[in-house]
């Protein structure tokens, strides 16, 4: 079943750029770091929509884990962290199940002394296990643990978000 549509996608990611730019007004510059591809694929839409709608610097960037085993595998990320100190930063990814993933996404920013860490996605479920809270959401799904919800965020075209 077909939770959200490209149209209904759209509307969110720009109802949430205003979010951000609503939360972020005193901030020179808006670092987005989105999760693995469909984080990321997420992150580039809100990039794409932040910079059509404000001239606030946006700086896109990516963050790559292994959601299965964040431990046994290195975490890959092309920020730099000496130009973190003191910014504002969004992680970003396409739904929050149990929270993990995001969890250890975070470990890419425990050594810098950032300004804040705000959590940004397209769906969020209420299966959290880890203390994780989300800043911006797209859309508050109550689902069974057994369903999945798959966000198809690569093809700008036909950007979809479906429940199993």
């Amino acid at each position: 079943m077909q939770v959200l549509n490209d149209y209904q996608i759209k509307q969110k990611i720009q109802r949430l750029s205003y979010e951000i730019l609503e939360n972020n007004l005193d901030e020179d510059e808006i670092i987005l770091v989105g999760i693995n591809n469909n984080g990321y694929g997420f992150a580039k839409l809100l990039f794409e929509s932040l910079t059509s709608i404000s001239d606030k610097k946006v700086v896109l960037s990516k963050i790559k884990l292994n959601p299965a085993q964040p431990l046994d595998f290195p975490i890959e990320s092309d920020l730099n962290e000496t130009e973190l100190v003191n910014k504002s930063i969004i992680v970003i990814d396409d739904v929050a199940n149990t929270g993990r993933t995001i969890f250890y996404a975070f470990r890419v920013f425990m050594n810098i002394l950032v300004k804040k860490i705000e959590v940004a996605v397209l769906v969020d479920r209420k299966h959290k296990m880890f203390p994780i809270k989300v800043d911006y959401v797209g859309l508050s799904l109550a689902t069974t643990v057994q369903e999945n919800i798959k966000a198809d965020l690569i093809k700008p075209t036909a950007l979809s978000v479906t429940l199993n």
